[in-house]
């Protein structure tokens, strides 16, 4: 025979002793805002790369200096592509047509003599045939001045696929030995690095003497008036953010001021290691200096009401339950909410008292 337990469970709740804390709903001014940091840079900021490796031979800019499109920045050397250089000169030195009027001057002279000696036999040879329909002379004339009118004429047509072939292929010679010239000396130029934009030099990485490659970054050089922020949003807020919004903008190079900004564009890709967006806004009106990679933090500001019925957001239990003063928990509708209060759309009254939830 089985038995059977009953188990008694017995809640006991204790009613401790002390003063309990209470408020009030407040009308007031409530703004809703997304966190956000990151950092300011430079517009059309960028680093300077060069295109060929080589040994820095000189620096032409300090940091701090002003630069405009086209300014050499530094300069490279490498002997190996000097030589290559000097040699595709010379080759296309070589190769030039007025070097070769020799050459052409020969090629025409045996075009004309094959083209005389075509014409004097073909003279000879119809000549020939005149007598022999008159019944003079013998076959074996005719059909001699006939051999030789057909070789004169293979011969003429011999030299001027010749003369044409040696002009086309001078000409084929000039046209590629001018354009290896051509890259040779574009790779020459890329060994001089000029600057892309008109801005300012705000760094340097690398000294005098130093062998350079085509990853290794050389130089910053960024907009000298214009700025941008960047900023890391969190993907649960990016579908909150849209384009004219107001930023408001705190630097850490200017403690106790704030700076308006306005979003100006979203980049529609998330950044997989860090789960963020990011989001770029420009100031209104931007601090009398700045530096770039200057650290700040913003609120991108997403609603704001002047009067609204507002709690403290620890009353407030999983966003929609409070606690009245008799003890009654009850459900209401939120709306917006900074990082201290919540606005209360429905559910209390400004008379009605709360009981702060033990966290």
């Amino acid at each position: 025979m089985k038995k059977h337990f009953i188990y008694f469970v017995i809640i006991i709740t204790c009613a401790c002793k002390g003063k309990v804390e209470k408020i009030k709903p407040v009308e007031s001014a409530i703004t809703e805002s997304v966190y956000a940091s990151g950092l300011v840079k430079s517009k059309n900021q960028y680093q300077v790369f060069a295109s060929v490796s080589g040994i820095l031979s000189d620096i032409l800019v300090e940091e701090g200096d002003t630069v405009n499109v086209g300014d050499k920045l530094f300069l490279l050397v490498n002997e190996a592509q000097k030589l290559n250089r000097e040699n595709a000169g010379l080759n296309a030195q070589f190769a030039d047509l007025k070097a070769n009027t020799g050459k052409i001057k020969e090629a025409e002279l045996l075009l004309e003599v094959a083209n005389t000696k075509m014409k004097n036999d073909s003279l000879l040879y119809f000549r020939q045939k005149n007598l022999w329909e008159q019944q003079i002379g013998s076959k074996v004339e005719l059909e001699q001045r006939s051999l030789s009118y057909l070789n004169a004429k293979a011969a003429y047509y011999s030299a001027k696929v010749k003369y044409d072939d040696l002009l086309r292929q001078l000409k084929l010679n000039a046209s590629l030995s001018q354009r290896n010239f051509a890259i040779s000396d574009q790779q020459e130029n890329d060994f001089a690095i000029k600057s892309r934009i008109h801005g300012i030099v705000y760094g340097i990485n690398k000294n005098k003497g130093e062998i350079v490659t085509p990853q290794t970054p050389l130089a910053v050089i960024g907009d000298a008036q214009n700025f941008i922020l960047e900023m890391q949003v969190d993907e649960n807020d990016i579908l909150k953010i849209s384009k004219g919004q107001q930023v408001i903008v705190l630097l850490d190079s200017y403690k106790g001021k704030t700076f308006e900004a306005l979003v100006t564009k979203i980049k529609p890709i998330m950044n997989e290691r860090n789960k963020t967006f990011l989001v770029e806004a420009s100031f209104v009106q931007p601090p009398a200096l700045l530096y770039p990679n200057t650290t700040f933090e913003a609120n991108i500001l997403l609603m704001h009401k002047d009067k609204t019925l507002l709690i403290p957001r620890n009353c407030v239990i999983n966003d929609s339950l409070v606690i009245k003063a008799n003890g009654d928990t009850i459900k209401v509708k939120t709306g917006l909410k900074d990082y201290q209060k919540i606005e209360i759309l429905g559910g209390l009254h400004v008379n009605d008292e709360l009981l702060i939830p033990k966290q």
